[in-house]
């Protein structure tokens, strides 16, 4: 009697665990995609490069 019990407190436990679990991931919300975040935002060091006045272009040239 007292493994069918020990039995039950663990499978509870564990349905609870996993109740968190899931419960965690649906706080989250599937990321969506943003090219903001995957693409350099502004000039680069060619483009300073090539426009600043006065000064040399070192860079090779830019395609």
């Amino acid at each position: 009697m007292r493994v069918v019990s020990s039995i039950r407190v663990l499978q509870r436990s564990a349905a609870e665990g996993l109740f968190k679990f899931l419960a965690w991931i649906g706080e989250e919300p599937i990321s969506v995609y943003r090219p903001e975040a995957h693409y350099m935002l502004g000039p680069g060091p060619a483009w300073r490069a090539k426009h600043q006045p006065g000064q040399v272009a070192s860079l090779r040239r830019v395609r």
